[in-house]
């Protein structure tokens, strides 16, 4: 089978020569393409040239090696966040393939570019969470010693730096002027292999995936397996236009669906990581879902569109400023808003304290409504000098207020939900989804209880989890 799959691209290109009368393969490419601008998005008769584009941008792509001491419990490839089940279809963060077999620590590793000629290195979050160690190694087989800047798991973007001066760079492009069906090129290092280069089109873009609903994915065809996290996305300019991140599989490997997370985005994040280690958003304080044509014909609309507000956070910016359940959201400072994960993704771009004017609608009427946003949680007792990175955080989790319906389930006003885990939390059995109870039996009722317990506590502390129907009790060394 492994056979077949490997000549099915031959096969492929022979029928393609044989329906035009044995023509050469290389007669598809278009003669003169590298004299233009590197990759002009004007239409071509046959396939592009990438040859100049990659001599151009492949020394800007950096592998990235990674040593992390080995979890305790180690995710397999389809397991669903949270779950020890195996489930036949997910959209997974390609961690590259991992773990020597033994010892105590673990082995992987990824890809990422630079971004600027002092060392700077952008690469994805899931690559170096947790490390102990990582070494860079350019194209030309240069190899340094990473620092880790920061890391922000809701993004999946990190900052990494080398020391060194005069290092190639990539350009950055602008993922709003992509189009769909337009070329685009990856490079990175699947399965270890350096600067491997693979092609196709951008499928769609705003694409929201089930855990990043902060991030509108550019989705396309490109070829992307394990190791080529953290790797650019190329227009054919030469800019980089994404970070791939993501994959839609079966197998664990690609199966046509891939998704980047958009450089503007990726960009802004490296910004605050370097001028603070800490990625600020903006917060609401609202639940929200996407409105049907059942749902939007109930509220008196024609068409769906906004957010739908179906519950209001006490004490939040939403409730100060007067925002109900049962109202849609159509606008914030006059973007529209078509879904509720981009209701999400307008908000989190906002910094806190920041004013937003909410157009909405309520009882079949327009609102306008002025809001002073709040701050997103953020990793719970990280250290002062990189307060997002998941290596220097002491438990390593970011946490959310339960919901009302939490709240009353739990009923006695402790808890907070874990919403990510790294470092410390994972290494003790912590996921997403657990509710954490109580820290050496003092109870947590907030994210800023959880930071003050465990910013007192000695090395070792025991967390009250409730998982499911179930509460256990998980010891945890911190960091």
């Amino acid at each position: 089978m492994k056979r077949n799959r490997l000549i099915a691209p031959t096969l492929a290109a022979a029928v393609v020569a044989v329906a035009l009368g044995h023509q050469k393969i290389s007669s598809l490419l278009v003669p003169g393409a590298v004299a233009e601008p590197v990759g002009t998005t004007s239409a071509r008769l046959g396939l592009p040239d990438f040859t100049e584009l990659v001599r151009q941008t492949a020394p800007a792509v950096v592998n990235i090696s990674v040593v992390r001491e080995k979890p305790v419990s180690r995710r397999q490839p389809g397991d669903f966040p949270g779950r020890g089940e195996q489930v036949p279809e997910f959209f997974k963060r390609f961690a590259p393939p991992g773990g020597d077999g033994g010892g105590p620590s673990q082995r992987s590793g990824g890809s990422g570019f630079i971004i600027s000629a002092d060392g700077h290195i952008v690469t994805n979050a899931h690559v170096v969470a947790g490390a102990e160690e990582v070494t860079v190694r350019l194209s030309d087989k240069r190899q340094y010693t990473a620092k880790v800047i920061g890391v922000d798991e809701v993004s999946d973007v990190a900052l990494i730096k080398v020391d060194a001066t005069g290092l190639p760079t990539l350009k950055v492009g602008d993922p709003a002027r992509l189009n769909v069906g337009e070329w685009v090129i990856a490079i990175g290092s699947p399965f270890g292999f350096d600067n491997t280069v693979s092609a196709g089109v951008v499928s769609a873009k705003m694409r929201s995936l089930p855990n990043g609903n902060y991030v509108p994915f550019i989705q396309t065809d490109v070829a992307i397996n394990p190791g080529n996290s953290g790797g650019p996305l190329l227009n054919l300019n030469g800019e980089v236009v994404g970070i791939n991140s993501q994959i839609y599989s079966e197998s664990g490997g690609y199966m046509g669906l891939s998704f980047a997370i958009p450089i503007d985005l990726a960009m802004d994040v490296q910004t605050q990581l370097a001028h603070g280690g800490k990625v600020q958003r903006g917060r609401l304080g609202v639940s929200v879902q996407t409105l049907d044509q059942d749902l939007a014909r109930s509220f008196g609309m024609e068409t769906p569109r906004g957010a739908l507000v179906n519950q209001v956070q006490d004490n939040m910016p939403a409730a100060k400023a007067g925002i109900e359940a049962g109202d849609i959201i159509l606008k914030v400072d006059g973007q529209d808003v078509e879904d509720s994960a981009m209701l999400s993704r307008l908000i989190a771009s906002k910094k806190p304290g920041q004013h937003v004017a909410v157009e909405l609608q309520r009882a079949g009427k327009p609102r306008e409504i002025a809001v002073t946003l709040g701050e997103m949680s953020q990793l719970v007792a990280a250290s002062d000098e990189q307060p997002s990175s998941a290596k220097s955080g002491r438990l390593g989790v970011v946490v959310q207020p339960l919901d009302e319906e939490a709240r009353q389930q739990q009923g006695d006003g402790r808890g907070v939900m874990v919403t990510e885990a790294s470092g410390a939390a994972a290494k003790a059995g912590i996921r997403p989804g657990d509710v954490i109870l109580a820290v050496n039996a003092n109870p947590v009722k907030s994210p800023e209880d959880l930071r003050k317990l465990v910013s007192r506590a000695d090395q070792r502390v025991a967390l009250l989890v409730r998982r499911e129907d179930a509460e256990i009790f998980l010891p945890v060394t911190l960091g």
